[in-house]
């Protein structure tokens, strides 16, 4: 390649480096190494990275990298999660009970039609019971960063939903991790987590305006809850919830705002692809169509593909029938049909509770990441093909 050539390549780069897409095509691209490696010569030091135990060990719980990223890192990855649901809550688009109204109700169908899809799939196989929620939540990054691809030719309102759709998911898969996947309850530790989220709500309620008091009580927050028998991750979203939105009087803006707009690189470039390549990895060696057909990824599979976009797009058609505008502003059915299936792109969250489900059935959780990564990949190639389809709705027509 000639120096010219590279030359005009460097600002296409920078712009996707600046562009909503660009940690949606990095996971993208990690997902891939990720599976590269555990089907290649080097898979037995793939896994032997992420999952031998480590030979300094500070905190007993997480002895292995695998560990680290999932119980560990995590937990940030949570933590900006709560404060974008605690953003959007205050002043965003689930401030307004009118406007968030259809999308709650629409990302709720999404996550109940996917679990029932899994659930009759699988009712003959009590034992896989316990993974029902792996369908239910929607990848932000993944989601928006295909419809980043698409560019212009999608309205805003089309993102502005998703986006909604997405983060009430989310909070819907915190509430299902620490109700239906906590182990075993340690009072004592439970006690001292409470104790410490006390004290943070204590700091907001006292107008503190600096982050280095919430980090460290959050960072202890975590250690108790890792220790309560709560998955630590949930300490990341309580804690998230603490931390004050309102304009300070000596910074002139938002403490929660400093925090996201400090996090979130770190969460998009960092956190989420190193917890793809730890998880995303599963050998396909002798894998045919038929594992597929297998209960588990099946279920999963189609949880994604059909539940996701009849919940979404089936509350937005009743809805209209029902009087209620369940059409967005500038947007086609079409689209909307197209937005509903980027809706069942899960990877992130499907992965980590797949994880969670069958915490003692490794071969379960490497049949789980089959179905997640079949799952999305057909809701991501057939949103996209929709979108791109779509024509764009004239002033007129949808006027």
């Amino acid at each position: 390649m000639s120096r010219r050539r590279r030359l005009a390549l460097s600002p296409r780069l920078r712009a996707l480096a600046h562009s909503e897409a660009a940690p949606g095509v990095l996971l993208m691209a990690v997902t891939l190494v990720a599976l590269g490696l555990a089907n290649s010569a080097l898979a037995h030091d793939y896994h032997a990275l992420f999952h031998d135990p480590l030979a300094i060990v500070p905190i007993a719980r997480l002895n292995t990298v695998h560990a680290l990223i999932n119980d560990g890192l995590m937990a940030v990855f949570f933590f900006v999660v709560g404060l974008e649901i605690k953003r959007e809550i205050v002043t965003g688009a689930l401030a307004d009970a009118a406007a968030r109204r259809l999308p709650v109700v629409a990302a709720a169908a999404g996550m109940a039609v996917p679990a029932a899809v899994y659930l009759l799939i699988t009712r003959a196989h009590p034992e896989l019971h316990r993974g029902w929620a792996i369908p239910a939540a929607t990848d932000i990054a993944f989601a928006m960063g295909v419809l980043a691809l698409l560019g212009k030719r999608i309205p805003p309102s089309i993102r502005l939903f998703l986006l909604t759709v997405a983060i009430v998911d989310d909070l819907g898969a915190v509430l299902i991790i620490a109700l239906a996947y906590t182990a075993r309850i340690d009072g004592t530790w439970l006690i001292a987590s409470l104790v410490i989220l006390v004290a943070m709500i204590g700091l907001a309620r006292m107008r503190v305006e600096r982050a280095l008091p919430y980090v460290i009580l959050a960072t202890l927050l975590w250690y108790a809850v890792l220790n309560s028998g709560v998955h630590a991750t949930i300490a990341g979203v309580a804690a998230a919830l603490t931390i004050p939105v309102r304009v300070g009087r000596k910074s002139g803006d938002s403490l929660l705002l400093r925090m996201e707009h400090a996090l979130v690189p770190w969460n998009g470039f960092l956190i989420v692809p190193l917890f793809a390549l730890a998880n995303a990895g599963v050998s396909l060696a002798g894998t045919g169509v038929g594992a597929f057909a297998d209960p588990l990824p099946l279920a999963i599979a189609l949880g994604l593909v059909v539940g996701k976009q009849a919940g979404i797009f089936g509350t937005l058609i009743v809805a209209e029938r029902l009087g209620e505008s369940g059409k967005l502003a500038g947007a086609s059915w079409q689209q909307l049909w197209g937005m509903a299936l980027l809706c069942g792109i899960g990877f992130t969250m499907s992965l980590f509770i797949g994880a969670l489900a069958f915490p003692s059935h490794p071969q379960l959780v490497e049949e789980a990441k089959l179905g997640v990564l079949a799952g999305s990949l057909l809701s991501a190639l057939a949103g996209f093909a929709v979108l791109r389809s779509a024509r764009p709705v004239t002033t007129a027509a949808a006027s």
